[in-house]
C-alpha cells in the first residue's frame, strides 16, 4: 500500500487505542474533536501504524499499601519527602496499625508503564545498517515511492504537511513538495517516471514534474483526505481514494476530471487499475470490494457478505493478468475474488489479526501477506495454503516482492527491514537503524537498495544488491 494507517494509519482491530493515528491539521477554529470519537481514519491502521504487544518494561507488583496517618492530615498540603527514594533519609518510618486508615490492593494491569528511558539500560546501542539517511523532514514519515525510472530518485512524505524529492548518496540535495495542509498520506511516480502524485489529508492530490521538481497541476474534489493514489499502467491517468467514500479519477496532463466513482458506504481505504488498465477494483472499510468500469463508472460487482471479509478491508492486490484480487481485512481474513465474475474463488486462512499488506508473486502463483499477528505468510494459491511461515518479533506493516526474484522485503513495527527467501521461508538479512515503527518501503529501479520511511521521522537506504 501506498500511505496510514488509519493510522490510521496509519485501526484494523476493535480497540483503536492500539493504534496510532497519524498527526492532522487542527481546525481554524482550534475545537478538538472528541477523542473518544473514532474517526474513519483511526478505525484503519494499514499505514500508520502502532502494534499490540508493543509496551515498556513495567515496575510489577501484588500489592500496595497506600497509607495516611490520623496524626498527619494538617501536613497533607505540603511537599512530602518519600523516604523510599531520598538517600539523605537516614532513619526508619514506622506506623502503628491504628495509624493506617486505608489499604488498598491494585492489580498489575493498573500500575502505569515505566519508560525504559526513565529506568536507564544497560543494552547496547542498535546498530545502523543503512547507507544513507535522509533527515529533511520534521515529522513522521507515512510514505515513500522509488522512481521506476530513476535509480537514484525518491519521494517521501509525512506528518510534517510535506514532501521531498531527494536523491540516494548525492548528498544533502532535496526538492520541496509543497501545498499541502495537511499530513502527505500517499505518494507515486507513474509508470513512465515524468510525474509524481502526492496526496494528502487535506483531499488534495498534487501532480509533479519529476525532471524540474515543479507542480504541474493541483487537483480537488475529495471531501476528505486520501488514502492512496495509482496510476494507469499506460497512461497519466491517476485514481486516487478517498475518507469521503469515493474515488476520483483525473487527466494528470491536462489537470482534467475524468470521473468519480460512488457507492462505498465508508472509507475507501485501497485500490488500483488492474494491469490491462480496463478495470478499477477498490476496497472500503465497509467490508466491501466494488469492480468498476473506468470509461462509463458503472459498478460492474459488489462482493460481501459470507464468505467474504466480515470487517472493512486494508489492502488489495491484483494479478498480472488482471483475472484475480486477493485482498485482505482488519479481521485477519484473505479472499481471492475471480474480477471477471465477482465471485470469491478461495480463502487464506492462517493470520489471527489484522492484514495490513498483501502483494502476488510476479513470477510463480504465490502470494504473500504481511499481519499485525507478527507473521509473514507465503501462499501457495494452487492449494490455497500457506507455504511458509515467516515470524517477526512484531507486526508486519509493509512488503514488496524484489521484481522476480525469489526474495521479499518485509517492514515491521520493531523498526526492523527484513529480506527473505521465499523457497525456504528463512530470514536472510535483517537491517537495523530504524527507531519506531517501519510505515512504508519502496525499492529502487535497479534493485540496488529498498528506501523505508518510519515514525521516527527519517528516511533510511539501505544496499540489497546481493539479492538480485
Amino acid at each position: 500500500m501506498a500511505i496510514p494507517t488509519n493510522g490510521f494509519k496509519f485501526g484494523l482491530c476493535a480497540n483503536s487505542n492500539n493504534y496510532y493515528e497519524p498527526k492532522r491539521a487542527e481546525p481554524e477554529n482550534f475545537d478538538r474533536p472528541d477523542p473518544t470519537r473514532q474517526s474513519s481514519s483511526s478505525l484503519r491502521c494499514s499505514r500508520f501504524t502502532v502494534l499490540h504487544g508493543q509496551r515498556s518494561n513495567r515496575k510489577s507488583f501484588s500489592h500496595f499499601l497506600f497509607s495516611l496517618c490520623k496524626t498527619q492530615r494538617e501536613k497533607m498540603n505540603s511537599p512530602v519527602r518519600s523516604p523510599v527514594h531520598d538517600e539523605d533519609d537516614q532513619g526508619e518510618v514506622f506506623l502503628d496499625e491504628s495509624d493506617i486508615i486505608h489499604e488498598v490492593t491494585v492489580d498489575d494491569e493498573d500500575i502505569p508503564d515505566v519508560d525504559e528511558d526513565e529506568m536507564g539500560s544497560d543494552a547496547e546501542p542498535e546498530p545502523d545498517d543503512s547507507v544513507h539517511i535522509f533527515t529533511g523532514h520534521t515529522d513522521e514519515l507515512y510514505t515513500v515511492a522509488c522512481s521506476p525510472t530513476d535509480a537514484t530518485l525518491v519521494a517521501t512524505g509525512g506528518g510534517d504537511d510535506k514532501g521531498f524529492f531527494w536523491r540516494i548518496n548525492q548528498g544533502d540535495w532535496a526538492s520541496e513538495i509543497q501545498g499541502h495542509k495537511d499530513s502527505v498520506s500517499s505518494l507515486a511516480f507513474s509508470t513512465d517516471g515524468q510525474l509524481l502524485a502526492s496526496g494528502g489529508f487535506d483531499g488534495l492530490v498534487q501532480i509533479w514534474d519529476t525532471s524540474s521538481g515543479i507542480l504541474k497541476c493541483a487537483l480537488d474534489g475529495p471531501g476528505g483526505g486520501i488514502e492512496w493514489v495509482r496510476w494507469h499502467p499506460r497512461g497519466h491517468v491517476v485514481l486516487a481514494g478517498s475518507e469521503d467514500s469515493t474515488v476520483w479519477m483525473w487527466n494528470a496532463d491536462r489537470g482534467a476530471y475524468l470521473n468519480m466513482f460512488s457507492g462505498h458506504g465508508s472509507s475507501v481505504t485501497c485500490g488500483d487499475f488492474t494491469p490491462d488498465g480496463k478495470t478499477i477494483c477498490t476496497g472500503s472499510d465497509d467490508a466491501t470490494l466494488r469492480i468498476w468500469n473506468p470509461k462509463s463508472g458503472e459498478n460492474n460487482h459488489v462482493i460481501r457478505g459470507h464468505p467474504y471479509h466480515a470487517e472493512g478491508l486494508t489492502c488489495l492486490t491484483i494479478s498480472s493478468d488482471s483475472s484475480l484480487a486477493l485482498t485482505g481485512s482488519k479481521d485477519g481474513s484473505v479472499h481471492m475474488v475471480n474480477i471477471t465474475t465477482g465471485k470469491v474463488v478461495s480463502s487464506l486462512v492462517s493470520h489471527t489479526d489484522s492484514i495490513e499488506c498483501i502483494v502476488f508473486a510476479p513470477s510463480s502463483p504465490w502470494a504473500a501477506t504481511g499481519s499485525m499477528d507478527k507473521k509473514l505468510i507465503i501462499w501457495d494459491l494452487q492449494h490455497s495454503s500457506p507455504r511458509s511461515t515467516c515470524d517477526h518479533e512484531e507486526g508486519v506493516t509493509c512488503l514488496t516482492w524484489l521484481g522476480t526474484s525469489r526474495y521479499l522485503i518485509t517492514g515491521s513495527a520493531d523498526g526492523k527491514v527484513r529480506v527473505w527467501d521465499s523457497l525456504s521461508g528463512d530470514c536472510v538479512r535483517t537491517f537495523s537503524g530504524h527507531s519506531n515503527v517501519i510505515q512504508s518501503i519502496s525499492v529502487s529501479a535497479n534493485r540496488d537498495f529498498v528506501v523505508s520511511v518510519s515514525l521516527d521521522g527519517t528516511a533510511r537506504v539501505f544496499e540489497i544488491a546481493e539479492f538480485q
